[in-house]
């Protein structure tokens, strides 16, 4: 577990910020609070972060801080869905998702003349899958499929969805987080996402 986690020393170093900095950011909710985790040490007590997410979210503050008020980037980062909704025609327009993932999610679901905050990130997601070429057409179908029964689960943020193929064999799982899977070695892992970053990336395409 440690080996997965920065210290705080390390992080300002590593980050080039200031404690000053990182505090006013957790004030203004731009890093969640159950990111500082305090670990006892041999020299005491300790905060610790999981190091590839606060670094991650640290890269995204600095470059979009310019542009974005602390606020905004607040709600970007909030797990919570906006109100959002978007016409077909507007999400092909600005390159929000593919026709051919706006098509699949039409011929699973019925034709939509406006989606949902919630419809948006399960498009953009089999979009993201799509678009990788990690996944084919009848996999991706799986996948609205997963994400239709599982549809209060994919509410929470707090999910990861891994894509695992054996011997030709593929599947889905939808997990909460921090996802802690051991895999046999004729399992691969294909795709790994984090769904609180998937809305991270989706309110940003909406803004």
């Amino acid at each position: 577990m440690m080996e997965n986690l920065i210290s705080k020393k390390d992080l300002l170093e590593e980050a080039n910020i200031s404690y000053g900095q990182l505090y006013r950011w957790k004030r203004k909710n731009l890093i969640p609070e159950n990111w500082f985790i305090r670990k006892s040490t041999f020299t005491g007590q300790e905060t610790f972060f999981p190091k590839d997410d606060i670094l991650l979210r640290i890269e995204k503050i600095k470059t979009l801080k310019d542009d974005l008020s602390l606020d905004e980037l607040a709600d970007m980062f909030s797990p919570s869905p906006t109100l959002t909704s978007l016409s077909a025609e507007e999400l092909t327009k600005r390159n929000i998702v593919s026709q051919t993932a706006l098509d699949m999610f039409n011929n699973f679901h019925g034709h939509n003349q406006s989606f949902s905050f919630n419809q948006l990130l399960t498009l953009y997601v089999l979009h993201s899958l799509l678009q990788t070429g990690d996944v084919n057409r009848s996999e991706g179908l799986d996948l609205l499929q997963l994400f239709h029964a599982q549809a209060q689960n994919v509410k929470n943020a707090g999910c990861e969805l891994i894509f695992i193929r054996k011997m030709g064999v593929s599947f889905f799982i939808l997990t909460p987080e921090p996802a802690n899977l051991f895999l046999e070695p004729q399992a691969k892992k294909i795709a790994h996402y984090k769904l609180s970053q998937c809305i991270e990336e989706l309110k940003l395409k909406l803004s």
